[in-house]
């Protein structure tokens, strides 16, 4: 009985700990569970540039009806010019030809370029496909030189702070080998900037909110085209695909379209795709 009373302080703590070891590892079970089911966090780009069709508007704002301004939309006949085999093997190894000449570069002179070429090209954007036929894009033509540079100050401050906090290091040292920065004084050489928005939803006549299906898609798309009608022009595009100040706000991008400037370099890529 004494033996027994002078053990029982041992056997409360071993209790005490076993207790504590199995109430540790329930808790480790249950964190772990907790973070397999909450989903990861998204990067902030990624957030400012995903698609917003899942974006749900208010109840209040939803137009259950057809959001177009006719119930039924007029069919036609379509008829597309038909190519022989060699014709289309041999225009399709032109067009490859030609957009494999394609570079985003970051010199550009200020040699002036047609204003009607980029209404053209912008015009061929805008026959892009788009989720129902919405067309979520606006498309913002900028020559003005004062304005010009205000944007680029507004994109370099943006773009200091990419470099520096939010890309990560895997990304800025993915970037040394193609010795970019934010400095971006094509933004002020650039005969135009071309900004790009993406409209998240429209409005309908009766001041109601008109979803855009994915518009992030759709203006991407608009973009991939634009970029082709520059170059079928040889009007060498820069482009720039950070959000920044009210590009931020409205989620656009900001693209320059000109000339190369004489002399200027661009890093040489092997040719990865060869064989489809």
């Amino acid at each position: 009985m004494v033996l027994f009373s002078s053990l029982t302080p041992v056997f409360i703590a071993i209790i005490c700990v076993l207790i504590g070891v199995i109430l540790k590892k329930t808790n480790g079970k249950k964190e772990k569970h907790e973070t397999k089911s909450k989903p990861l966090s998204r990067p902030w780009v990624d957030e400012d540039l995903k698609d917003g069709t899942d974006h749900h508007l208010e109840e209040e704002d939803v137009d259950e009806e057809w959001q177009g301004p006719d119930e039924n939309i007029a069919h036609v006949p379509f008829f597309a010019e038909r190519y022989s085999e060699g014709e289309m093997i041999k225009r399709s190894q032109m067009f490859y030809e030609l957009l494999n000449k394609r570079r985003s570069v970051r010199f550009l002179s200020d040699e002036p370029v047609p204003r009607e070429v980029i209404d053209n090209v912008i015009r061929t954007a805008g026959t892009s496909p788009s989720g129902a036929h919405t067309e979520p894009w606006t498309f913002v033509v900028v020559q003005d030189p004062y304005l010009k540079h205000k944007i680029r100050e507004i994109v370099e401050e943006e773009e200091e702070i990419n470099y520096k906090k939010r890309m990560g290091d895997r990304w800025v040292n993915d970037l040394k080998r193609l010795r970019t920065n934010w400095i971006k004084e094509y933004l002020d050489t650039a005969p135009y900037l071309i900004l790009i928005f993406k409209q998240v939803y429209g409005w309908l006549p009766n001041g109601k909110k008109k979803t855009h299906y994915y518009n992030e898609i759709s203006v991407s798309i608009a973009c991939g085209i634009l970029l082709a009608a520059l170059q079928i022009c040889h009007s060498c595009p820069g482009t720039g695909f950070s959000p920044c100040g009210f590009c931020l706000m409205l989620t656009g991008l900001t693209g320059s379209a000109g000339y190369p400037k004489h002399g200027c370099a661009v890093p040489h890529w092997p040719l990865l795709f060869s064989n489809p």
